[in-house]
């Protein structure tokens, strides 16, 4: 090759095995820079909300659980090698943003619908979708209200820096409908105004008005929510969009937790499963599992680690939201693929 230097010659030999299919001898990138502040700390730092049952909660003894709760852990278990090593930090929906963007948080789990303008304008990075639901309204039973376009002129009860606000107007305007809406910063001063009689509804994603329901003064049984949902609501963890690296990881153990319950990979049999071929798929990430830990800056079996320590999508599912939970929702749309949902992961390799 006419000019080409010891670098180009080298360069050129690695593009011909790459394109032979072999595996390439290239250098791997160092840790990118939350993940270097994460193990320099010895935490992560996870954004929450101030109390969602099924999501994010803290229970008697003060441990926070839920769905979101346990996806912080299984980050933390595949990046840190410990689930435990999580600070969660509860946020209202108003300052979940400027606390991810400060970089006050490293990761936001906390009920956040992925849009275009959040990406574009905040500067920030949905890697997946843990949950896929949308907004509804709760009413009381007495009210005899049975759709949405039943709140003409009523005054609905919302939470600030949300999508519902925008949603809300929208699904009315186009219909030539009124509405009033009653905003207010925080969901749990949302719940309280509308169990006071402040607003005749109360909307937002409808796995929230569930958790909402069961704080209701006399009991959940006086309230329903409206089986219409006026918006797509794909709610999913958020990074600052400057690190491609914990984008990347962060996705990947979402994926991870979805693969397993395909495969039949569970927390209490993972030990056995990783013998098997189904098993060793995942541990061994598609045949390439030490280049792409050490790409990503974490320890071999970070995949394993996350599954491991929280149990696959389904189980995560049941024990929070649907039947060995208080909330008993059903998964709908957050099935797998194979089962009518729209939980898909990609092939690890």
């Amino acid at each position: 090759m006419k000019n080409c230097t010891a670098w180009c010659r080298r360069a050129s030999g690695i593009l011909a095995i790459s394109l032979l299919g072999a595996t390439p001898v290239v250098s791997l990138a160092a840790a990118g820079e939350v993940l270097q502040a994460v193990k320099a700390r010895g935490h992560l730092n996870c954004g929450v909300s101030e109390g969602i049952t099924g999501f994010s909660a803290q229970d008697a003894r003060g441990r926070w659980v839920g769905l979101d709760a346990d996806f912080c852990r299984a980050v933390a278990a595949a990046a840190l090698d410990d689930a435990e090593k999580v600070r969660f930090v509860p946020l209202r929906s108003s300052t979940r943003f400027p606390a991810l963007q400060a970089g006050k948080i490293d990761l936001l789990v906390r009920n956040t619908t992925w849009t275009l303008t959040r990406e574009a304008l905040l500067k920030v990075q949905f890697p997946a979708v843990l949950y896929y639901d949308g907004q509804a309204f709760m009413v009381a039973k007495s009210a005899g209200i049975r759709t949405p376009a039943d709140l003409d002129g009523a005054t609905v009860c919302v939470e600030k820096g949300t999508t519902h606000v925008q949603r809300l107007t929208e699904y009315f305007g186009v219909r030539r409908l009124a509405v009033k809406p009653l905003v207010i910063d925080s969901s749990v001063e949302v719940a309280d105004a509308f169990f006071g009689g402040r607003c005749k509804a109360i909307s937002s994603d409808a796995s929230q008005l569930a958790a909402t329901r069961l704080r209701a003064p006399g009991g959940q049984q006086d309230y329903v929510i409206l089986p219409e949902h006026i918006s797509k609501e794909p709610l999913g963890p958020v990074v600052r969009d400057d690190d491609g690296q914990w984008v990347a990881l962060v996705r990947w153990v979402l994926y991870a937790l979805i693969l397993a319950e395909e495969r039949g990979i569970t927390r209490a049999n993972i030990d056995a499963m990783l013998k098997t071929p189904e098993g060793a798929y995942l541990r061994a990430a598609g045949g390439k599992s030490e280049w792409v830990a050490r790409t990503f800056g974490v320890r071999e079996g970070w995949l394993a680690r996350a599954v491991k320590a929280v149990g696959n999508y389904g189980e995560l599912f049941d024990r929070h939201l649907g039947e060995g939970s208080p909330l008993k929702l059903e998964r709908g749309l957050n099935r797998l693929w194979t089962q009518g949902g729209l939980l898909y992961a990609p092939p690890l390799d």
